[in-house]
């Protein structure tokens, strides 16, 4: 698609923001209802203000100007009653940062994945990155050349956390406030551009978190326009809820919708992760999800898009078609297999893992449905959580050991690899990678990376002040953090310190734990009865209080993960089973020279998992 083009739905919803239209000429359109005045401030290169063009109400609220014969890089703020100016808050680009003017971009970019169909949902393993502390960079662009690494390693999408605009020169992301203007510090609309195109070049999708159940507090000039962005109606943990339902909440739909629509089309994105959908409040007689899912299907005609949903609520419906009373979302993260696993194998006990036991019986059911909880009252909630998994595809469930939340979101940022043995480590990835669900890995997991992933923040003084506070309030009663300092948010040292390394991938310690990565996927990618996902055709169940078994099953084939969590484990396997690969083998770092399959017996030391094949079992 052209940059002059308009989308059918861009025609049905009339397109707010600016743009460039042929002759050439700048077009803006901004809603701000309630208001008698709306300029727009020309800014010069230097960032200076100048000529000022008025701009015309037209019904509804919004307000409209043009500029002829100027395109791509005019630089602009808006200015309302007098008031101001202020960045725009539909902005495309944000080159000086969230409270500097806002710069007009066309999605020109010279693509060169014309014949990219996406990836397929079954084969779907994502790796979820934070970009600026996944290189020393910290750039879209320095990501490049990392890529082919992770196709050799088996990845098939990125998965990057929110690139929109946020304050500062570092932040996860989740306090973005332009929500259409890709970070400059990343490398902005370009970097991402480049960045997509070589990923697609590669055979590697990319999706992005986007996040609109709230919207971060410094740099969000939305209420300057219209107080109808929010709603006291509702309530979220980030204070007033975005108004989806209320009065005169078209246009903050729409700001969603187009959003959606844009990733997708002007950056060739695959997809989206929708951050905390269950925040989402929207009582509409048709839920904003839906209108969500039918956009971004809609907004790439012949490729493949996926909507991936983080919501708790263990809700079938997130995935359910539009005709069963669904919003047809395309899968979402399943944390029950997590929180089953750090219970197992690291013993947390506190907060939500306390409704979880860790046993061998409650992790085999939690593989076999997807989720563990269908109903069932939870104690950290106090009501009940969860509806059937049955019947839903395996791929729609994202399982992951590690994601940015479970290591940030810890005091001291440590990663899996902190908390458990590397035997441990070992066998939980051998779990994850040969299970029917969609496996996520966080950026630098494949080698278990020393390196923490640190909660950061690079606010205004008192702002950061406040949030430094709250995050060590955050972790006063947990017991294992009693004593310690928790991270400033606001440090340099604290992103910085979290930043990769990627050259441990080669290191003793690290190097065989790679290895063991590269080949479970290579199984994933190719052993039929793993890449072949379906409900009926696997299972698993519990071997005693200390292992479990689970079997794959497809074309005649069935493969066999056998995992000890603790003690000996000594369990028959059908005749003629062939050992694909153990945890504990040298290669990988571990210390079983010898198969562990002897006189049809497997006989490991726990932690450890065996995978074993047998062709055409009786």
């Amino acid at each position: 698609m052209g940059p002059l083009e308009a989308t059918a739905s861009t025609r049905r919803n009339p397109r707010t923001g600016a743009w460039v239209e042929a002759g050439p000429r700048v077009r803006w359109r901004v809603w701000a209802p309630g208001h008698q005045r709306v300029e727009v401030v020309l800014h010069d290169g230097q960032g200076a203000p100048g000529r000022v063009l008025p701009m015309t109400p037209e019904a509804g609220g919004f307000f409209t100007a043009v500029l002829e014969g100027q395109g791509a890089g005019v630089r602009y703020k808006l200015r309302v009653d007098g008031e101001g100016p202020f960045p725009d808050p539909w902005s495309r680009s944000q080159p000086e940062g969230v409270h500097g003017p806002s710069e007009v971009v066309v999605p020109d970019f010279a693509w060169t994945d014309a014949e990219w169909k996406g990836v397929e949902p079954s084969s779907l393993v994502l790796y979820e990155v934070h970009v600026g502390t996944a290189t020393p960079e910290g750039t879209f662009e320095a990501l490049i050349p990392r890529l082919s690494a992770l196709v050799e390693l088996g990845v098939t999408a990125l998965e990057l956390m929110p690139v929109a605009s946020f304050p500062g020169a570092r932040n996860w992301g989740y306090d973005g406030v332009d929500l259409f203007a890709p970070a400059q510090v990343y490398g902005g609309p370009e970097g991402l551009r480049r960045l997509v195109d070589a990923a697609h070049a590669r055979g590697l999708a990319v999706l992005l978190d986007v996040v609109y159940n709230h919207f971060g507090p410094d740099g969000n000039y939305l209420r300057v326009y219209s107080p109808h962005y929010f709603t006291g109606r509702h309530h979220t943990p980030w204070g007033d809820a975005v108004n989806y339902d209320g009065a005169d909440s078209g246009p903050v739909r729409e700001l969603v919708l187009s959003n959606v629509e844009m990733w997708i089309r002007d950056y060739h994105l695959d997809g989206l992760r929708l951050d905390a959908t269950h925040a989402l409040v929207d009582e509409s007689p048709r839920h904003l999800l839906d209108e969500i899912a039918e956009r971004a299907h809609a907004s790439a005609p012949g490729r493949r898009v996926l909507l991936i949903a983080e919501d708790g609520r263990n809700e079938r419906r997130l995935v359910l078609p539009s005709s069963e009373g669904g919003f047809a979302l395309d899968g979402l993260w399943a944390d029950d297999f997590h929180h089953q696993m750090r219970r197992a194998f690291a013993g947390d006990s506190e907060g939500y893992y306390q409704d979880y036991t860790g046993g061998t019986e409650d992790l085999a059911r939690t593989l076999r449905q997807g989720w563990f909880y269908e109903g069932q009252a939870s104690k950290h909630l106090g009501h009940a959580r969860g509806t059937s998994a049955e019947g839903l595809a395996p791929w729609h469930f994202v399982y992951c050991l590690q994601n940015h939340d479970q290591v940030g979101n810890r005091a001291l940022g440590e990663r899996l690899g902190k908390d458990v043995s590397p035997a441990a480590f070992r066998a939980m990835t051998v779990l994850l990678l040969t299970s029917p669900y969609t496996p996520l890995l966080f950026m630098g997991q494949e080698w278990n990376a020393s390196t923490p992933f640190l909660y950061f923040t690079d606010h205004h003084a008192e702002l950061g002040r406040l949030v430094t506070e709250g995050r060590r309030r955050e972790f006063a009663d947990f017991s294992r953090f009693a004593g310690e300092e928790v991270p400033d948010p606001q440090a340099l040292e604290t992103f910085t310190r979290s930043r990769l390394d990627w050259s441990e991938a080669g290191k003793p310690g690290h190097e065989g734990v790679h290895l063991l990565h590269r080949e479970l996927l290579q199984l994933r990618a190719h052993e039929p009865a793993l890449r072949h996902a379906r409900r009926g055709a696997y299972d698993a169940r519990a071997l005693g209080p200390d292992a479990l078994w689970m079997e794959r099953r497809a074309e005649g084939q069935t493969l066999l993960v056998l995992l000890a969590v603790r003690g000996t484990l000594n369990h028959p396997v059908p005749r003629g089973a062939e050992v694909l690969l153990w945890s504990e083998a040298p290669r990988f770092g571990g210390a079983l020279p010898v198969s562990p399959l002897r006189d049809g017996t497997v006989t490991v030391e726990g932690p450890a998992a065996v995978v074993l094949r047998v062709s055409n079992p009786e």
